[in-house]
């Protein structure tokens, strides 16, 4: 399966960081005509920020305060220098946090991840990933149809009508969670339907060495790839499966949780990421996710820097089945039962899945319905609720704790 997207993949490390960092005086130009970063980031000569040490000297951005900043100054905080006509298609992610999809035929920057696990012109691929409000579904969709493959856009959810679609169409390709692609995987089995599917592209979940093997004893080649909603796809796995090798046209930092300062090569921290892109530029934005570099380049022979991929979340927010959960969501919970005293949502994983447990500290049973009714309705997210006795819970201001194994 050895083949790769374009020349750049396996340049010199060298000549990619040149490439990088004369491009970015030119990105933070662009950045300051936007008003948000001309009041973050006054003062500085473009000319000078061409190294990363003169990038580490500037302030980080944080993704967790994106939805207040957006909230202030709708719909993008005062962050993006032209019109919102600009763009080709506008979003909406949790928090709520506003997106935007930029002209051209993979505008997310996600082929590359495609061809890495062996997708290829003419396959075609079922994609699961919302289309609804949010950009997933668009960001793996445009991707797809520019290598060259036919897209069947099924969204999340309802397995009798994917069957259906698998059944009629036989793709060979993937897209979407990796839980929902075992859910897949199982009613084709139950239902005795071949599988035609060999390969997939899975993101937006945790996918455990358990699940991957699962998955791989079902007949499917699944990789890897570290996305946001943000910037599109940050890192992908390869067929060497020795990490996630860092996408072109982005300058990734690893710091300090809770700083802007990078820390050695191996060590673990924070993924901060600027995105050259002038009509939507991300300068050193803090993603809240831990990951490590690890050294030497790839075996498939890409040379951009590996990282172990997701590692756990710097701040309290969590992924689940796809969607983040956040703190403040927790809070709203709280606010509308004051009766329920403390609040801990605990994430878990159970069959192969994601579960939420919201723990709270009640006495009256006909409580948690009620509570379970308003996670749904805030999160967008199914959830147990499980009542504890007051005083019972740690009182170490942790809202979200996520018990979900690493690696």
């Amino acid at each position: 399966m050895a083949e790769h997207h374009d020349p750049r993949e396996t340049r010199p490390q060298a000549e990619r960081e040149a490439d990088l960092f004369g491009r970015l005086p030119g990105l933070l130009t662009a950045a300051l005509a936007a008003p948000a970063y001309a009041e973050r980031l006054g003062g500085i000569d473009p000319a000078t920020v061409t190294d990363r040490a003169a990038l580490a000297r500037l302030p980080v951005l944080r993704k967790s305060d994106l939805p207040g900043l957006h909230a202030a100054a709708p719909p993008f905080g005062g962050f993006v220098p032209g019109p919102v006509s600009g763009f080709a298609r506008l979003f909406t992610s949790p928090g709520p946090i506003f997106e935007a999809e930029g002209a051209g035929p993979d505008p997310w920057h996600t082929t590359r991840a495609l061809v890495a696990a062996g997708f290829r012109p003419g396959d075609v691929v079922l994609n699961t990933f919302s289309y609804h409000l949010v950009p997933a579904g668009f960001i793996m969709d445009g991707a797809a149809r520019a290598l060259g493959c036919p897209v069947i856009p099924a969204g999340p959810g309802n397995t009798e009508a994917q069957l259906e679609l698998i059944g009629a169409y036989r793709p060979a390709a993937y897209i979407g969670t990796p839980d929902f692609l075992n859910i897949l995987l199982d009613a084709l089995a139950k239902a005795g339907a071949a599988n035609p599917i060999r390969r997939a592209l899975v993101s937006g979940a945790a996918f455990p060495p358990s699940l991957q093997a699962t998955i791989r004893q079902k007949g499917v080649e699944a990789f890897q790839a570290y996305a946001t909603a943000d910037l599109g796809v940050i890192a992908y796995e390869t067929e060497a499966r020795d990490g996630l090798v860092l996408n072109e046209d982005l300058i990734v930092e690893i710091v300090r949780p809770g700083t802007g300062d990078p820390v050695p090569e191996g060590e673990v921290g924070e993924i901060v990421v600027t995105s050259l892109d002038p009509a939507h530029p991300f300068v050193r934005l803090a993603l809240g996710d831990l990951t490590a570099a690890l050294p030497g380049p790839s075996a498939c022979g890409r040379t951009n820097t590996r990282i172990r991929g997701w590692l756990g979340r710097a701040d309290q927010t969590a992924k689940v089945k796809g969607m983040f959960v956040r703190p403040e969501q927790i809070a709203a919970v709280a606010a509308r039962h004051p009766e329920a005293g403390r609040l801990r949502l605990v994430v878990t994983r159970s069959g192969e899945q994601d579960r939420m447990v919201l723990r709270a500290e009640a006495s009256d049973p006909g409580l948690a319905a009620a509570l379970g009714a308003t996670l749904q309705a805030v999160t967008k997210l199914r959830g147990d609720v499980e009542l504890v006795p007051p005083g019972s819970l740690p009182n170490d201001g942790k809202v979200i704790a996520d018990e979900r194994p690493v690696g």
